[in-house]
């Protein structure tokens, strides 16, 4: 079947809720992709954040392979060995204090469950979050993101949510009282257009949320293992969150999630929460191979390093187009004073996948396996589209 039967069966039977690019991806290598008719791309989506480890990562193929010859799926209601072996990997690379973990199968449920052990263990109802911060669309996470057209169409949410200027302490200060519950932010504003917190504000939303007995919620579903040029993105600031919510990377590409939990949050009792699928053996499997790829490569390292080299290349760029380039690791935006929608589909005409992060951000995503010649190619494409 070639690409115009493929966008035809899907476009019949799906739900129609994405927006969907005119190109069907069927294979991936490290960092690159190829659609239906063998055309190549340099993948800077990479599965939103996904493929840290890179598309088809061996190790994690052998791990995935070895695992679903033995056992698929174990309930928790059972001790399992990789749930077990993946659980102490967790706490092991995490910052300090988070020795426990809750896991999932998704970002939005790592954040659905991080909210409703922050309102159990203080009893307290109220959570705040940062304007343009990004936490899912299930109905708890939504009522903690902020873009109105995410929220609207299924308001009411969750009452006792209050939205408050990221980076300004000030306005935290205002809004935490013996009410709240928690905090939740992320390190880095993805969806909101690549926007990275200062380190001394995280620092006092951290100790204000110790001042006024809320947990504090850090959000890494985005920016964990390895994307910014460190394990986790809260460890350029030696924070010490509560709660962390991590996902998309974690598994080398298979859907899973976890929330790391503190001290500060007491004992949870039985059946408060639960899940089917997640800490399933295969999950935990993939992780585990993802974690070990991570650390014995040094992609965060790598990150770092070639993070750089892609924000200088961008900020290079003389275009006036270009209104700022930021980012953090491999995590990167590229604001513009007009929409980017047609630079990024002249982007993919030219090779390089990006997408959005808010109406007029070019948001660079690449797996950490990218190469030095692929980032300079990303750099010399970006520089053309915007040259048109």
């Amino acid at each position: 079947m070639n690409s115009g039967g493929i966008i035809a069966l899907e476009d019949r039977h799906n739900s129609g809720v994405y927006s969907k690019q005119p190109l069907v991806l069927v294979r991936g290598e490290g960092a690159r992709v190829w659609d239906a008719e063998g055309k190549e791309y340099i993948d800077c989506v990479g599965g939103h954040g996904v493929a840290n480890v890179g598309h088809a990562n061996p190790a994690v193929i052998q791990a995935v392979t070895e695992q679903v010859r033995r056992l698929m799926i174990c309930p928790n209601g059972f001790y399992n060995d990789r749930r077990a072996q993946l659980l102490a990997e967790l706490t092991r690379i995490a910052p300090s204090g988070l020795e426990r973990a809750f896991l999932c199968n998704s970002g939005a449920e790592a954040v659905e469950t991080a909210l409703k052990f922050a309102r159990l263990s203080t009893g307290r109802t109220k959570v705040v979050a940062a304007m343009r911060g990004f936490h899912g669309r299930t109905f708890g996470a939504l009522s903690a993101t902020w873009r109105r057209q995410y929220r609207q169409p299924f308001e009411p949410l969750l009452p006792g949510f209050t939205f408050v200027p990221y980076n300004r302490l000030e306005r935290m200060q205002q809004a935490v009282d013996e009410e709240t519950a928690a905090v939740i932010l992320e390190v880095v504003q993805g969806e909101g257009g690549i926007i990275p917190g200062d380190g001394e504000y995280l620092r006092g939303v951290q100790a204000l949320c110790r001042e006024r007995g809320a947990l504090f919620i850090v959000d890494e579903v985005q920016t964990g293992f390895g994307r910014t040029g460190r394990m986790f993105a809260c460890q350029h600031y030696d924070l010490q969150p509560d709660l962390m919510c991590v996902a998309k990377a974690i598994a080398g590409g298979l859907p899973m999630g976890a929330v790391l939990i503190g001290s500060r949050v007491g004992n949870l009792p039985q059946k408060v929460h639960g899940t089917t699928f997640g800490g399933n053996p295969l999950a935990c499997a993939a992780a585990l191979a993802t974690i070990g790829y991570i650390e014995a490569e040094k992609l965060p390292q790598r990150a770092a390093k070639l993070g750089a080299r892609l924000m200088d290349g961008l900020k290079a760029i003389p275009s006036p187009r270009v209104r700022e380039v930021r980012g953090l690791g491999l995590m990167v935006g590229v604001e513009l004073k007009e929409p980017s929608a047609p630079h990024l589909a002249a982007l993919a005409e030219r090779g390089v996948l990006a997408l959005s992060a808010g109406a007029t951000v070019m948001r660079f995503l690449p797996p950490l396996v990218i190469g030095t010649e692929e980032v300079d190619r990303v750099v010399q494409q970006v520089a053309a589209v915007l040259e048109i």
